[in-house]
């Protein structure tokens, strides 16, 4: 390691350690291990400030060599263990712990315990709660317990939690609003296209109480629930969150948090990316402004009825780049046609003013690889609908329910009570949807090319990815909290957590599924030999190897003496 000194373009001195080295390629390479500071900084604590970060510099060499001597440790066959020989001990929340301290939630933590003057850390609380979310998901509880197996024991009890809880509601908005201000410090954020989508989570009871209410359940269970409301930016991060209560309207959430946006974090100029079952049109008003629009999608068969046809019109398809005009009739009908363009996606658009005012323009796309698909899921479900319908089951339950083909007429003998009612699979209902196959619609106040449009809407399902990974990856729900702070502040460590992680993904540059990383990061474990340093018991992996290069430290050496660790705990809360 080596002192690095910077000059800016202002006569700003700045002090780093580097650290040169080679890559897995052979090649000679260097990056920043620490940040001293600024020489005006140091001219506080030193007289001589380059004095001082030459000694610091030579003194780290110093202590690198010494860790470079090789470890022996001595085991005998016939002495048994005792209750303090040894331990296996999380690691992998190292790197969310760096990340932890990059988004300023530390200091977050120390300006609100410097409000309350309450005795136990709160950083250490909430730092553990977020990993324990990540890495052994379970009750606050259970939380407490397998904190005690991670590397850096925790400073609390387990009642602070719950105390803890109580604050982190109350400070739920300035939480929120000082991560992203950090986050914004630490990396490019494409926060200029924000998605808004919702979910709800249920509750192991049947009573309503509070935010606890009734109301319909995206996993179809018969338990009160809770909503979830959250934006997401271009880039997949999670950037703020509301809770509301289950028997509300989902479409009623979206402007309370933007006005939060607006107000707490600063921002006004950006665009909405939302489905079509949050996109009312008070809420494509409200974002129809001159710092802010949106994109929706939109339902072609909720269209009015001269937009349908424009829209269904088999004539005037182009694709983006040409100006020819294709008809799908004649794609559909011609099989040379048809395998040529098969993958290919078609567009049209028009501007239509509405009552309120606001004036959207429609871009409605058609592929024949989406026809076949809709028609197959279609052919599926009208095969369980026959199958229910031969075992007598014909109750429809959802608009997606196959049900929904069914005809049913109530035959009397005296015209006032049916003694008898025939069901069957109506064709005129199936030809109706068929209609639509293949079509899909976006609806905006952009003048931005329509490619560029369906471009940033087609990545709306990374949000419903993200409200996926909450639910089973971090188990969020089922919730067995009954305060409604309480509740709030649950699904703040839930939501902090999924930033922390999505972060950490985008670092190590997306190479790998969710599944392969989470796995890493939970079976990344050391072993601990009192007195002598840690043993890996983790696989050398690609996973791994990025993760210690992404990060600037690792652990994978035959073995960690303390001192190594003690530099890695260091590096980590950086």
């Amino acid at each position: 390691m080596n002192l690095y000194v910077y000059t800016n373009k202002q006569g700003k001195v700045f002090y780093y350690v580097k650290h040169s080295y080679r890559d897995k390629n052979g090649k000679s390479t260097s990056r920043i291990v620490e940040k001293l500071g600024t020489h005006e900084e140091l001219l506080r604590q030193h007289d001589d400030p380059k004095a001082w970060a030459q000694e610091y510099v030579a003194e780290l060499n110093r202590k690198e060599a010494e860790q470079a001597q090789p470890v022996t440790v001595t085991y005998s066959p016939t002495k048994q263990i005792s209750e303090r020989d040894g331990a296996l001990y999380y690691g992998g929340y190292l790197f969310l712990q760096k990340i932890f301290c990059e988004l300023g939630l530390d200091k977050t933590c120390k300006a609100i315990s410097k409000k309350y003057k309450f005795e136990y850390d709160l950083t250490d609380v909430l730092s553990k709660l977020i990993y324990g979310r990540v890495l052994f998901p379970g009750s606050k509880a259970s939380t407490y317990e397998e904190a005690g197996k991670l590397l850096e024991k925790s400073s609390f009890a387990q009642h602070d939690i719950y105390r803890a809880l109580d604050v982190l509601s109350k400070e739920n908005d300035f939480i929120q609003s000082e991560t992203y201000k950090y986050s914004r410090q630490a990396m490019n954020r494409d926060d200029g296209i924000l998605y808004y989508d919702c979910t709800n989570f249920f509750f192991e009871i049947e009573e309503e109480a509070g935010l606890k209410q009734y109301g319909v359940s995206k996993e179809h269970r018969p338990n009160p629930i809770v909503q979830m409301g959250m934006f997401m930016d271009g880039d997949g991060i999670p950037l703020a969150f509301t809770i509301y209560p289950g028997n509300e309207n989902e479409q009623g959430s979206m402007k309370p948090l933007e006005e939060k946006i607006i107000r707490d974090f600063e921002k006004s100029r950006f665009i909405v990316c939302t489905d079509a079952g949050l996109s009312s049109m008070a809420n494509r008003r409200f974002n129809s402004t001159r710092q802010r629009s949106f994109i929706t999608a939109q339902s072609v068969k909720q269209m009015k009825a001269d937009r349908k046809a424009w829209a269904l019109d088999p004539e005037g398809w182009r694709i983006a780049g040409e100006d020819k005009h294709y008809s799908v009739r004649e794609l559909q009908e011609n099989p040379e046609l048809y395998r040529t363009y098969y993958d290919t996606v078609f567009y049209k658009e028009s501007w239509f003013p509405e009552d309120s005012g606001l004036e959207q323009r429609y871009i409605v796309t058609f592929s024949l690889k989406y026809m076949e698909y809709l028609r197959s899921v279609r052919e599926r479900q009208l095969q369980r609908a026959q199958k229910r319908l031969e075992r007598g089951n014909a109750d429809k339950k959802r608009q997606t329910d196959p049900e929904r083909f069914y005809e049913q007429l109530h035959l009397t003998y005296d015209g006032e009570v049916a003694e008898e009612t025939k069901i069957w699979i109506s064709e005129d209902k199936v030809a109706d949807e068929a209609q639509y196959d293949g079509f899909y619609c976006v609806a905006t106040d952009l003048e931005d090319p329509a490619a560029s449009i369906l471009k940033v809407n087609a990545r709306r399902w990374e949000i419903e990815e993200s409200f996926r990974m909450m639910k089973t990856d971090f188990r969020s729900r089922p919730v067995y909290l009954q305060r409604d702070d309480r509740i709030q502040a649950h699904f703040l460590t839930c939501f902090l957590a999924l930033y922390i992680y999505r972060i950490l993904e985008k670092r190590i540059g997306e190479r790998f599924t969710s599944t392969e990383l989470l796995k890493t990061l939970r079976d990344y474990k050391l072993y601990q030999i009192p007195g002598v340093g840690y043993l890996p018991c983790y696989p050398k992996t690609a996973i791994t190897d990025a993760l210690h290069d992404a990060f600037g430290f690792r652990t994978d050496f035959q073995i960690n003496t303390n001192a190594a660790m003690k530099n890695n705990f260091r590096l980590s809360k950086t």
